[in-house]
């Protein structure tokens, strides 16, 4: 039986807010810099995603179902696209056409929910579910999280959603002697079946191509499969994931990246040894070997391949709660504006950029940074979302005034709220969103002479 190979690519643009001052609070709702924004959309479509998606074309088309891809492309970047590169978008319609490409599901704004909040974590989901179905044509029953990040409540979660596989980083703290080169299963449910990165041969690509001091460079399609048809005969599944950003805008398009991609499959498939196939695939044809046991969070970023470059901090932490103190007071209001904001300050890329751990150590950062420092991103965002909590509080009062028109629900909210309570707990909202349920059920409910 032939061993599997998956290459799998992840895509994500944000939307970048923009200088948002102290006296903005209150003032002005316009949180987002446009300009910046559609600047490196059409950017990063011109330097990577046409060229990329054209290479990929041009092998499925000398190949046909010999070649298979997947990409996750989150529904913030499908906006983006959508937006400012209609063009692109297109482009990836295109490959989906073709049958030899897998999109698969993840939180919709890139977001770190599934840390804190479970009703979150399921609404994005199957936003972002639906989102790819819509414009790919195919429902995704495979998940990826942002970074990566997994663990094993985590994939317990998302067996529940009904979702039968998942991607994660081949963390060596948590495999220990295993290799990545095999298929897993989540240790809580064993239906959910767990695909591993193979760290080495990933980040070979994505970060040390055009490293001129690596030992190994230049890095030839010839070189690289053969360090694949070197891998032990008894191993299944090799699977290199990376940043779709890896081609032309991490490496540019001089340093012959595009050529090496181009010319890789006829290397690989001309040893005869691997085929290539999409993560679903690759989850029907290998039986797994074992569970995995992640207790702890693990992501694909950095040495420590774990939260920190989110949440190492108490600034990342102060703004990651402080906005999650805020999802019972939107899912209450139900306004579409507001929960709109609400989710795209969900984006993690804010947190990654309030990270101070290159302060300490002086590695380069993964991706663009569009503020002078963590401290900077943090004073910005928090005042972005200042101002999004006085107008959520703003409706709240609105809607508990409307409630309140009515005298049966009145005396039940003055049970739960004081006369001059002005913030309420994330208890009492809850106890008033079930009033207000119990409310349209009786009212919906026939009578019955």
């Amino acid at each position: 039986m032939k061993k599997s190979i998956c290459f799998y690519f992840q895509l994500h643009i944000p939307y970048t807010l923009r200088r948002y001052r102290f006296f903005d609070i209150g003032n002005s709702d316009q949180y987002y810099d446009e300009f910046n924004t559609r600047t490196y959309v059409q950017k990063i479509t011109e330097q990577c995603y046409l060229p990329m998606n054209k290479v990929l074309m041009d092998i499925i088309r000398e190949y046909g179902k010999s070649f298979k891809v997947a990409f996750s492309i989150t529904g913030e970047a499908i906006e983006l696209l959508e937006l400012y590169a209609p063009h692109a978008l297109k482009s990836f319609k295109e490959l989906a056409a073709t049958g030899s490409v897998e999109f698969l599901c993840e939180t919709y704004s890139h977001s770190l929910a599934f840390l804190k909040d479970e009703t979150e974590f399921e609404h994005q989901l199957y936003k972002h579910r639906d989102t790819i179905e819509h414009h790919f044509g195919k429902k995704p029953v495979t998940v990826r999280l942002t970074g990566l990040i997994y663990s094993d409540l985590i994939g317990e979660k998302i067996a529940k959603l009904g979702f039968k596989t998942l991607l994660t980083e081949g963390a060596k703290h948590v495999l220990g002697w295993k290799s990545p080169n095999y298929v897993y299963t989540n240790a809580n449910n064993p239906n959910l079946k767990i695909l591993l990165r193979n760290y080495q041969l990933s980040h070979n690509i994505a970060y040390n191509f055009s490293n001129h001091s690596w030992n190994e460079w230049p890095l030839t399609s010839e070189k690289f499969a053969s360090w694949l048809n070197a891998v032990n005969e008894h191993e299944e599944v090799i699977n290199v994931f990376m940043d779709y950003i890896t081609f032309g805008d991490r490496h540019h398009k001089s340093s012959g990246i595009f050529e090496f991609m181009r010319y890789l499959p006829k290397q690989i498939l001309e040893q005869g040894k691997f085929e290539f196939l999409t993560p679903s695939e690759i989850s029907k044809k290998h039986k797994p070997v074992a569970p995995v046991h992640v207790p702890y969070p693990i992501s694909w970023s950095e040495e420590e391949r774990d939260l920190s470059i989110w949440l190492g901090n108490d600034l990342q932490n102060d703004a990651f709660s402080s906005l999650c103190d805020l999802a019972n007071k939107i899912r209450f209001i139900n306004n579409k504006k507001l929960t709109r904001n609400w989710e795209r300050l969900q984006d993690s890329d804010h947190y990654y950029y309030m990270c101070t751990k290159w302060l300490i150590d002086g590695t380069p950062r993964r991706f663009r940074n569009v503020y002078s420092s963590p401290y900077d991103a943090y004073i910005n965002y928090m005042n972005v979302l200042s101002d999004l909590t006085i107008r959520v509080n703003n409706e709240v009062q609105k809607k508990i005034a409307h409630l309140a028109k009515n005298k049966e629900l009145s005396e039940k909210i003055n049970k739960v709220i004081s006369q001059n309570e002005t913030e309420l707990t994330p208890i009492q909202i809850n106890k008033i969103m079930e009033i207000e349920k119990k409310s349209l059920q009786s009212k919906n409910t026939p009578k019955t002479k």
